[in-house]
C-alpha cells in the first residue's frame, strides 16, 4: 500500500549534496494502471491501484530488454524528471524536477506509514500547495498531456 502526499514546489531548496536520479517512465495501460521506469540503471514494472493518497501499489525490478519491450508499447509521453531525496524530521522528501514539455513542473512527494500520520504532516515552507487529490498532477495524466 503507498501513502504519499504531494505538493507544487515554490523556490527550490539547498540540493547540494543530496542524491538524486534520473528517471524516464511510461505508461503502457491506463486501466489497470502499468507503468514501466528506468531509474539510472535499473528497470522496473509497476501497478498501481485507484485512489489519491492512498492507494495499492506492486513494483518488480525487470531486465533492460523487457523494459524496451514495455517502453516500445508505450503511446504517449514519455516523462522525465530528476528526483532528489532530501532528509526532512523523519522523512525523505522526493523532489522531481521534469524535463522535456513538463520543464518547469515541480513536485514534491512524501510518504507515509498510514493515513493519519499522512494527515499530520506539516509541510516545510518551500512546499505550495498540497495538490494530493488533483488529478492532473498525476504522472498518468501529464502522460496524456498534448505538448
Amino acid at each position: 500500500m503507498e501513502i504519499e502526499r504531494k505538493f507544487l514546489v515554490g523556490a527550490l531548496p539547498n540540493l547540494e549534496g543530496c542524491r538524486y536520479s534520473e528517471i524516464k517512465q511510461g505508461y503502457v495501460s491506463f486501466s489497470p494502471e502499468i507503468r514501466v521506469r528506468q531509474l539510472n540503471d535499473k528497470y522496473y514494472r509497476t501497478e498501481k491501484g485507484e485512489g489519491m493518497i492512498m492507494r495499492e501499489e506492486n513494483e518488480w525490478e525487470i531486465d533492460k530488454e523487457t523494459a524496451d519491450q514495455m517502453f516500445s508499447q508505450v503511446k504517449t509521453n514519455i516523462i522525465k524528471k530528476t528526483r532528489y531525496y532530501i532528509p526532512y524530521n523523519k522523512y525523505t522528501i522526493e523532489l522531481d524536477i521534469y524535463k522535456g514539455i513538463f520543464k518547469g513542473l515541480v513536485v514534491a512527494e512524501v510518504e507515509f506509514s498510514s493515513l493519519d500520520e499522512a494527515k499530520a504532516f506539516s509541510p516545510p515552507d518551500w512546499f505550495l500547495e498540497d495538490i494530493s487529490e488533483k488529478r492532473e498532477y498525476r504522472n498518468k495524466i501529464l502522460a496524456l498531456k498534448r505538448p
